[in-house]
């Protein structure tokens, strides 16, 4: 970087980085891009008009709400679209303990089961969207994340569904990490804040994607960290860079009420998407991104 230039002038050393990863995606490369909180087919809609506009591929969308809260129709349509631009869709399991009787109580959760019937409804939302076409989901309880890998492996959920662990059930240290990759997840969500020691930490104890926020809504951090692009998608590789949105409107549940703030807020997630990427550019390290369609990628199968 021309920074460097200016360091050195000042008689300041070049700080040491962790070593980059020899890891990659199975089309060699380094780094996808992901948008979170996509909360229905118009929001979806807007996000890729936003990124073919900037000339960006969007990699893989993200919902939030719960697939439990789109209607058939819906599930269809963002399936249809997502195969049609060869891109993934992962959707949020919408039954959870924030969402269930004792929402707002001491012990509620932020996406974790509660009890046996929950955890019927938490199965059946899967299936219902599953049916749609829908293949990939966001998994926020550990259980429930046994449950479902069991179910794949005796036949009744298809081999092609990936599971998404969620930023809810994220990781902090490399042992947890570990043993969700044992227990079948697909791709990882760490804690938005880890320090890039701590993110070379966790790459070596798996080969599954690091999904990582970028930048992180209020409630999980509000973590800023675009300009480290290079950097990150460097030493966590492969990445899924998401970039959330500090200092904005809560969505969650969303609805037709809440969608005009939906579309806005995409559409920024996108534009910060952009500056993440020429600050990775401005890096001058070969770092490669997937294209659409790119193998290992939930595409939905409408």
């Amino acid at each position: 970087m021309k920074a460097d230039r200016v360091l050195t002038a000042a008689k300041l050393g070049e700080e040491a980085l962790p070593r980059a990863s020899a890891q990659r995606f199975p089309d060699g490369a380094h780094y996808r891009l992901e948008i979170p909180s996509v909360e229905g087919p118009r929001v979806l809609s807007s996000v890729l008009k936003e990124a073919e506009a900037r000339g960006i591929v969007v990699n893989r969308v993200s919902q939030g709400s719960g697939a439990m809260l789109l209607e058939e129709a819906e599930l269809k349509e963002m399936s249809k679209v997502g195969a049609d631009v060869g891109l993934e869709v992962s959707l949020f399991v919408g039954p959870r303990e924030e969402w269930g009787l004792y929402s707002g109580r001491a012990g509620a959760g932020s996406g974790g089961v509660r009890g046996l019937r929950q955890m019927r409804y938490a199965v059946e939302d899967i299936l219902r969207a599953i049916e749609c076409g829908i293949r990939g989901f966001l998994i926020a309880d550990i259980g429930l994340l046994d449950v479902v890998r069991a179910g794949q492996l005796a036949g009744q959920i298809p081999d092609d569904v990936v599971w998404k662990i969620s930023v809810m059930l994220a990781p902090a240290n490399p042992a947890t990490m570990a043993v969700l990759d044992r227990m079948g997840a697909g791709t990882i969500n760490v804690p938005g804040n880890l320090t890039l020691a701590e993110l070379a930490d966790m790459r070596e104890v798996t080969s599954l994607p690091i999904d990582l926020y970028l930048e992180s809504p209020n409630d999980m951090g509000g973590v800023v960290r675009g300009e480290q692009f290079a950097d990150l998608a460097s030493i966590c590789a492969p990445l899924y860079a998401k970039f959330g949105l500090r200092n904005s409107r809560g969505l969650y549940p969303s609805g037709l009420h809440t969608e005009a703030d939906a579309q806005e807020i995409g559409r920024e997630k996108v534009r910060r998407a952009e500056l993440a990427l020429e600050w990775l550019r401005r890096d001058g390290r070969e770092l490669i991104q997937s294209g659409y369609g790119a193998p290992g990628l939930a595409i939905p199968q409408p």
